[in-house]
């Protein structure tokens, strides 16, 4: 299937930015901005609302870069266990050292790095250390006491004055963190209470993307959400202090609801006046909602979105990463919207490719792989496991021939240089499995490419699997799910090991 555009960046952006600054001047120009979800590379965005630019949220931040500046914050124990970000393959601390480096980038300041409920472990201190030799400004909060019962004691010195103040010069500061549970919001406050006591009449607001206050609460894409939050847990609702208010239904997330009488009796805590804020909505900045233009588009993308975290989740469970009720959470949603395995095309023609490759096995060493593609045309191609290559590098290669015309029977790689890799591979590392996985045909077709014009022409085809639809029968191995992971492509797996050795290189 074709994808159609259902999102229009320019009327977010335009509509996003003046909220923003609108927010800012309510507050004596100065706002703390709790920024949820990914300031950068934000790929649940882009898949669920078609023609979402990942990175529009960071062209916003370039446009208010005069006025703003970035507190990052990260939780210790989340560097402690080094905690992964799905998407990256990266430890949160990478993350973060990788945000620093791309707000750098796109010339936006970075005030300070926070490592939050700070205990002297051992991998925070040594992150710690790292960002002060490079030059970035670093403090630890430790878990404010009193938290969560004892307002009294957390708006005091012993609370959220026993943190140091983070010195800011700017009207708006951004603060925001790798994943959720990083300490943004009790940095935001903490930063609040400082300001009070040196007289500046300091705001609070909250920059989050999903769910959507202002489209329906069963909506696909506001269900899209709570399917990629299913290992914490979160739910959609219309927000019961909003209705109350207002007598308008919008809609926010459990979390959210259930801490907003701490959150405003906080505030007024701290600014000794009524909030402003009657409900978790109101201290929202969202215009995401203004900037869908084809809602069918969205609900379609949404809806692949959801399927795509059920064989996500249904992968991390037998890796472990996430318990039973992660994957059935996952399975209700997509009944609730009447969806099966079967909605996403590219996963039945990859579960007949692995049954070829079994019915015609030469080499596989019982393990039959397969995998598919859908073009961006809507064509689907389809690439299986063999002795020379592993199932994604067949179908990367299958792929781009197609793109490029160039006939099945004309081989990319020399089968002479197939051997040779396989026997290196075998007599130095000593792998027993030595087909070529996809980084390492990359590589292989990269340097043939210098004096293979068909080579040539292949690679430059490469570019256009970004952003495709790709399934596979079994877990992409750490060198097939690196160079996917380059390509761009929209990957999912069944949840099966891609060889019977618990250790894979």
């Amino acid at each position: 299937m074709i994808k159609k555009n259902g999102f229009d960046n320019e009327k977010y952006l335009e509509q996003q930015t003046a909220a923003i600054l609108e927010r800012t001047k309510q507050f004596g120009n100065k706002l703390y901005l709790e920024f949820g979800g990914k300031i950068v590379f934000d790929y649940h965005a882009s898949r669920v609302l078609p023609g979402f630019d990942p990175n529009v949220k960071m062209r916003l931040l370039h446009k208010l870069k005069s006025k703003a500046e970035i507190i990052i914050c990260i939780y210790a124990g989340d560097i402690e266990r080094r905690k992964v970000r799905a998407d990256f393959g990266v430890t949160y601390d990478v993350d973060a050292l990788k945000l620093i480096d791309d707000l750098r980038g796109w010339e936006i300041t970075i005030a300070a790095v926070v490592i939050t409920r700070f205990q002297d472990q051992p991998a925070a201190k040594i992150f710690k250390n790292k960002l002060e030799r490079r030059g970035v400004t670093v403090y630890t909060h430790s878990a404010t006491k009193g938290y969560p019962t004892d307002v009294d004691l957390i708006v005091s010195d012993e609370g959220y004055g026993a943190n140091p103040y983070i010195k800011t010069k700017r009207p708006l500061v951004i603060v925001t963190g790798p994943g959720p549970g990083s300490g943004k919001l009790a940095t935001c406050l903490s930063q609040l209470y400082h300001e009070y006591k040196r007289g500046v009449s300091a705001g609070y607001a909250k920059f989050e993307t999903f769910p959507i206050w202002n489209i329906p609460l069963k909506h696909p894409v506001n269900i899209a959400y709570e399917a990629a939050t299913a290992d914490i847990r979160d739910f959609n609702l219309i927000d019961p202090y909003h209705l109350e208010v207002y007598n308008k239904t919008a809609i926010n997330y459990n979390r959210d609801v259930e801490a907003f009488p701490l959150v405003e009796r906080i505030l007024e805590k701290i600014t000794k006046v009524p909030s402003i804020y009657k409900s978790p909505t109101d201290m929202g900045v969202n215009c995401a909602g203004l900037g869908i233009v084809d809602d069918e588009a969205v609900r379609y993308e949404s809806g692949q979105e959801i399927i795509r975290r059920y064989f996500r989740y249904s992968c991390e469970y037998v890796m472990g990463f996430v318990d039973s009720g992660t994957v059935q959470r996952v399975e209700l949603i997509m009944k609730g919207l009447g969806l099966s395995f079967k909605d996403r095309s590219v996963v039945v023609p990859a579960r007949a490719a692995a049954a070829d490759a079994e019915a015609n096995d030469k080499g596989n060493e019982g393990i039959f792989c397969g995998a598919a593609i859908e073009l961006k045309n809507g064509d689907i191609v389809t690439g299986k496991n063999s002795s020379l290559m592993h199932a994604t590098a067949s179908l990367v290669f299958n792929a781009v021939k197609q793109l490029a015309n160039i006939p099945d029977r004309i081989h990319l790689l020399s089968p002479a240089i197939i051997t040779s890799i396989k026997n290196l591979k075998k007599s130095i590392t000593g792998v027993k499995v030595a087909s070529l996985n996809l980084e390492e045909a990359l590589i292989a077709l990269s340097i043939s490419a210098m004096t293979n014009h068909t080579a040539q022409l292949a690679m430059a085809k490469l570019s256009e699997l970004n952003g495709c639809e790709m399934h596979i029968t079994h877990m992409p191995t750490p060198g097939d799910e690196s160079g996917l992971r380059k390509l761009g492509v929209n990957l999912t797996s069944d949840p099966n090991f891609s060889s019977k050795s618990l250790f894979v290189v």
